[in-house]
């Protein structure tokens, strides 16, 4: 470790003490001297087992299985907790004034725009892109955040007190106050129960969803557009459009019905009607204090005119719009009651122009009396939060499964005595569809009675017509492959009178879907009334997590590469432009990592300032749960977007594509032997890890598998991710990447590969997200797992595994020619080995209560608890739970 390094980590590591010694007060006083000893002496006996000690593994291991039953759950908390307030620590490390440069980013919206505008690029392009960025982030609630929002609420108020401590001029009786306030916190999260009582419902989840809005990003967003107009002035003279805003957000939360029996028509519909609700309450508390700060009475002669020449024309304007806020949050409020209140549309705030028109209006007529000063004030800020979040808060997209849309049409033909769309071949279904999207008549009887799961489908759609446009993003279509999937999706809702154009978004997950994408989408193209319908936008999503449970992380990754290198051409091809969808989860079995080498890994011309990227579950937290950390997050996916657009990154080179197909094809056989062809990898996946004990963690809504009683094909990739990463083999991530690698480095393309790496930013973040991986992986502690878990006969697959990883160590090591994996990233490496004296505790114990549970008919409640609090803090001291 470097000197610098070592600093930065100090730094870090008193922050960590602090909130360490304060939490160990707090067990004290409530279980006493002897207990925090025990919780102590296992900390430090858990360090030097890590340094090879075995003595002190042993005795480790003695003490986590002799503990009585009623210090489980407090024991598995300690570690628990002091995990969260760790994360806390570096979460709050990165935004500090302290913060060290290797860390964190001192100012990313200068950074960003510094970089653009000292290349060769002409500085009106750079503008130009900025003003024309559509980056939609689309919050979803899988992997559900596993902390509970009570506790995030308190983490928040933890990193409160931190920033303040940092103030030097605090007197020393204010400092004792904030010193208070955190002894306070922390003894509040340690009395909170950390695990649910109940599944959360989709309601649930979007109301937290709308939490991040509220506490974090409803001031980042004003503050990130403010910080970047005036970097754009500083260095053009130029000033931003107030109507600017480069990202906007969209939810899965409460539309994602696919697989989720729970997401219906009426619970989408309290969705949007809650959605609404916070915007007209944000909004209202904006207008109110800017009600106290307009009091000038200087007006335009439009304003003057309006206001009849009041002496208060501004706020005359303002006390309308709070009462048509007021009115519009109590028509909501008796809607979500369940009543159905008559009202005139006009007193409300019911359209986006209801509130932008007055409020423009006010901003023009400050200007023009040279009080731009006052305009670009919390005026301002309120247009930039209406440019980003309308009245809607957020745009909820729908999503579901192909077949039941196909199940809809069917149902509908044989009651029609038409035979049995499900039935028809390809071309048979495509000329049915259009002959009646293009028919004046409707095709649904009046009298018709379908079963429960058509119905369903169909309150859906007409749900979906009856919506204002700005409401909803897109309709997602899980598991699509044909043409006719899409078709079917606009017959339902030009069925339900849908008359706005929505986008209707194939998602290819699969190996097989992903490679055919092209040609579906060249087929639907090719249909004249299909493109004229797109009205020159076509959307496509790209599932990262099903292709890699498929076929492993880097055949996933590179059928995700050519299917959007193909989707660009063929999109070109047709004169339409093309929006990417990345259907990207926290983790990197499930094509997460750090968005910004994301983005610019894609293929050349496939972002074109264009992008939309789904951000799941406790990622949401990490990177948009404290408003600096969101303003952060903007300005790196704002300036990757840009990156990615105006220097796009080289077209491979055709040795690097034939070396990487060849990779490709090599590490999909090396995963489906494994995961498919051999015949103990269920029996042992379900032993070894706590597969089946996650299923009953009350974390998301939706059930863990598609068919209750299917295998590994129908297991979500969440829960696949998440049990392989809590026993830490981390298989998911890196099974079949290494041996292809190996494979290539073995057949004298070392040198080739080596070169990719250096110059291919696809193939360098590929390596750069296996090292992420292999430096979390713990294989000594998946063998204990499997020696208390796992029958004997089935530890020859333990042992394959374990080769298997270090067999991939070895490759990407030799690959990149360093002596230690993540050499190049120090303060991530550290941040890993910061948590593990912590994580191996909690993973020990995990497999003694694992053990235990599976024992004993009826586990007690201590054993069952204290299980899912280790599920919880392994998934806190990984960073993500899948």
């Amino acid at each position: 470790m470097t000197e610098q390094t070592a600093d930065m980590y100090a730094s870090l590591r008193s922050n960590v003490g602090n909130l360490g010694q304060i939490l160990g007060e707090t067990m004290q006083n409530h279980l006493g001297g002897a207990f925090l000893e025990k919780v102590e002496q296992i900390r430090i006996l858990a360090k030097k087992s890590r340094q090879g000690d075995e003595a002190s593994r042993e005795q480790m291991l003695a003490l986590l299985t002799a503990l009585p039953d009623e210090e489980l759950v407090p024991f598995a908390k300690a570690f628990n907790q002091f995990l969260n307030l760790a994360n806390i620590a570096e979460q709050f490390h990165t935004i500090s004034r302290n913060c060290d440069e290797l860390v964190c980013v001192p100012d990313p919206v200068e950074q960003l725009l510094g970089h653009m505008l000292d290349t060769d690029l002409d500085k009106k392009d750079v503008i130009e892109c900025l003003k024309d960025l559509d980056i939609d982030l689309v919050l979803t609630a899988h992997p559900t955040e596993i902390s509970r929002r009570t506790l995030i609420q308190k983490y928040a108020g933890v990193v409160d007190c931190l920033t303040e401590q940092e103030n030097k001029q605090l007197t020393e009786r204010e400092r004792r106050q904030s010193t208070l306030r955190l002894r306070q916190l922390i003894a509040q999260i340690w009395h909170t129960n950390e695990i649910r009582s109940e599944r959360p419902t989709p309601v649930d989840e979007a109301r937290w969803g709308l939490s991040t809005i509220e506490t974090s990003l409803w001031q980042a967003i004003p503050d990130f557009l403010r910080q970047l107009n005036d970097q754009v002035e500083q260095k053009t003279g130029q000033q931003l459009p107030i109507d600017v805003c480069p990202v906007r957000f969209s939810s899965w939360m409460g539309g994602d019905r696919d697989g989720n029996p729970f997401v219906t028509s009426i619970v989408t519909q309290e969705v949007l009607d809650r959605n609404r609700h916070a915007a007209a309450r944000l909004y209202l508390k904006d207008i109110v204090t800017l009600l106290g700060e307009l009091s000038m009475d200087q007006a335009n002669a439009e304003l003057s005119a309006l206001t009849d020449n009041s002496k208060e024309p501004y706020r005359d304007v303002l006390r309308q719009l709070r009462g048509q806020l007021r009115n519009t949050i109590d028509y909501l409020n008796a809607r979500l009651e369940g009543k159905k209140p008559d009202i005139d549309t006009s007193e409300l705030i019911w359209h986006k122009t209801d509130l932008l028109q007055p409020l423009e209006l006010l901003y023009k007529s400050l200007s023009d009396c040279g009080m731009k000063l006052i305009a670009n004030g919390l005026l301002l800020d309120i247009l930039r939060r209406l440019a980003c979040f309308g009245i809607h808060m957020l745009r909820l997209d729908i999503r579901q499964d192909a077949s039941r849309h196909s199940d809809v049409i069917a149902e509908l033909t044989r009651y029609l005595g038409m035979g049995d769309y499900n039935h028809w071949d390809e071309n048979e279904k495509q000329a049915f569809l259009l002959r009646e999207l293009t028919s004046k008549r409707p095709l649904i009887p009046v009298n018709w009675q379908p079963s429960d799961d058509v119905a369903e489908v169909i309150r859906t759609c007409a749900l979906v017509a009856q919506q204002p446009v700005n409401a909803l993003g897109s309709y997602v279509i899980s598991m699509a492959s044909k043409p006719s999937d899409v078709l079917a999706v606009l017959l339902l809702l030009k069925e339900a009178g849908c008359t706005n154009p929505m986008h209707v978004v194939p998602l290819f997950e699969t190996l097989a879907d992903l490679e055919s994408a092209a040609d579906c989408m060249t087929s639907l193209l090719n249909i004249d009334w299909y493109r004229g319908y797109t009205k020159g936008m076509q959307e496509v999503m790209i599932g990262y997590s099903d292709s890699a449970k498929d076929a492993g992380v880097m055949a996933a990754a590179w059928a995700q590469y050519r299917a959007q290198e193909q989707l660009v051409a063929v999109c070109k091809k047709a004169d339409v432009k093309l929006m990417l969808f990345h259907g990207r989860g926290g983790s990197i079995g499930r094509g997460g990592g750090p968005a910004h080498k994301a983005i610019l890994s894609q293929p050349p011309g496939s972002v074109d300032g264009r992008i939309r990227v789904t951000e799941q579950g406790e990622m949401i937290r990490f990177k948009f749960g404290l408003p600096k950390l969101a303003v952060q997050s903007l300005a790196l996916y704002t300036s990757a977007v840009m990156e990615a657009t105006l220097l796009p990154p080289p077209e491979p080179k055709k040795a690097w594509r034939d070396c990487m197909q060849r990779i490709a094809e090599e590490s999909v056989l090396h995963y489906r032997g494994i995961v498919r062809e051999e015949p103990d990898f269920v029996a042992y996946f379900r032993a070894a890890t706590p597969e089946v004990e996650l299923g009953k963690l009350p974390l998301g809504s939706r059930p863990a598998k598609r068919k209750v009683d299917g295998g590994i094909e129908s297991l979500r990739a969440i829960p696949w991710i998440f049990a392989w990463s809590q026993n830490r083999l981390m298989l998911p991530a890196w099974l079949g990447a290494g041996e292809a690698l190996q494979d290539a480095a073995d057949r004298g393309e070392l040198e080739l590969l080596r070169e990719m790496e250096q110059q291919w930013p696809f193939f360098e973040t590929r390596i750069s997200m296996l090292e992420m991986v292999y430096t979390k992986a713990e294989p000594n502690l998946a063998k204990y797992y499997e020696l208390c878990l796992v029958k004997p006969e089935l530890h020859h697959l333990g042992v394959k595994l374990r080769q298997r990883l270090q067999l991939g160590i070895d490759a990407v090591l030799s690959l990149t020619q360093a002596t230690e994996l993540m050499s190049h990233t120090p303060w991530s490496r550290e941040s890993v080995k910061l948590r593990n004296p912590y994580i191996d505790p909690l993973n020990f114990l995990q497999t003694e209560l694992l053990a235990r549970t599976r024992r004993e008919v009826e586990p007690s409640e201590h054993v069952q608890l204290a299980l899912m609090l280790t599920i919880a803090g392994v998934a806190a001291g990984m960073r993500n739970t899948g």
